[in-house]
């Protein structure tokens, strides 16, 4: 611990200033309102693949907090509360992520449109996106069509066997067990990313499996599977962006969260508290919208041509 420097050069610094000052611009000149939300909250996410940061005591603390993920939830409740068109670039905060592509503190944009579909905020989010790293082409591509065209598998009809076969044949996964997901995510991980790093431009991957919907709805397509009406965007094979048409039910995402925790219980994970807030706040009325998040480290990273992030950050995790 001698190394007080900087991880960044100088010249990363002054690009990150003015990649914030074109996020800015850009939603300025669309009429959607910046806003701030607390990181340190009463609730975090329930999901069992992400796990929070927490802060246990404190002279202010009656009970342990939870610093955020995402600034997902907090802003749901302004949306609910009338606020229109939001974004925002905030801090947040992943245990056991720290890497080449991750760090446990990061900065995240985050936005909501009222009115928009999945198809919308994707062409919005291409929009942005060229605008900070210049012209591209642009790619849709189901999640489903991914799977055929890359390894050759249909996602929604191979059973966990075929999948977990598959899986063994691209990484050692020892002694893992697990449903469909564990083995579609880790045949992404290791065959499909790869491919998409081949691929230039921005691809969209939409029409997700429903049991990867998160807080998205979920639909049919046209061949009567259900779908997750969400999308991911890659940039040259980093994956950059992940959205979704947002679920608005207080009943069905209380279920989920029920889900979530249910699944933490058979991993041996803790379970979580439900933010009740974000709860009332459906109920009392969230308007059909869209949402994206968006890894403004990661979209610096593609500006420079950087594929570590340590060199885009002032001073990463190792170094805070």
């Amino acid at each position: 611990m001698t190394d007080w420097r900087p991880g960044a050069p100088m010249p990363a610094l002054l690009a990150r200033a003015e990649l914030l000052s074109t996020i800015r611009q850009f939603f300025a000149g669309h009429g959607v309102l910046e806003v701030e939300t607390p990181l340190l909250c009463h609730a975090g996410i329930t999901d069992p693949a992400i796990e929070p940061l927490m802060v246990e005591r404190g002279l202010s603390l009656g009970e342990p907090r939870f610093l955020q993920t995402s600034p997902e939830y907090a802003m749901k409740r302004l949306l609910s509360a009338g606020s229109g068109p939001i974004y925002q670039i905030a801090r947040a905060f992943r245990d056991g992520e720290a890497g080449r592509r991750h760090n446990p503190e990061f900065s995240l944009l985050e936005w909501y449109r009222p009115d928009y579909d999945e198809r919308d905020l994707m062409r919005e989010v291409a929009d942005l996106v060229q605008q900070c790293l210049g012209a591209a082409p642009v790619e849709e591509i189901s999640y489903r069509e991914l799977f055929q065209r890359e390894a050759g598998i249909d996602p929604f009809a191979a059973t966990v066997e075929a999948l977990r076969s598959r899986a063994n044949q691209l990484t050692d996964t020892g002694g893992m067990n697990g449903d469909a997901d564990v083995w579609l995510d880790l045949i992404l991980t290791h065959q499909i990313e790869p491919a998409l790093r081949k691929r230039e431009g921005l691809v969209f991957v939409c029409d997700y499996p429903a049991s990867q919907a998160a807080l998205a709805r979920i639909t049919e397509d046209s061949q009567g599977h259900a779908i997750a009406r969400r999308f991911e965007l890659y940039v040259n094979g980093i994956e950059l962006a992940n959205g979704y048409f947002e679920l608005t039910d207080a009943d069905e995402q209380r279920r989920r969260f029920a889900a979530d925790n249910a699944r933490r219980e058979q991993c041996g994970q803790s379970q979580r508290p439900v933010d009740e807030r974000l709860l009332q706040a459906l109920s009392a009325g969230m308007p059909a919208c869209s949402g994206v998040a968006l890894g403004v480290d990661r979209l610096l990273m593609l500006k420079l041509g950087e594929s570590d992030i340590r060199r885009v950050l002032a001073f990463d995790w190792e170094r805070a």
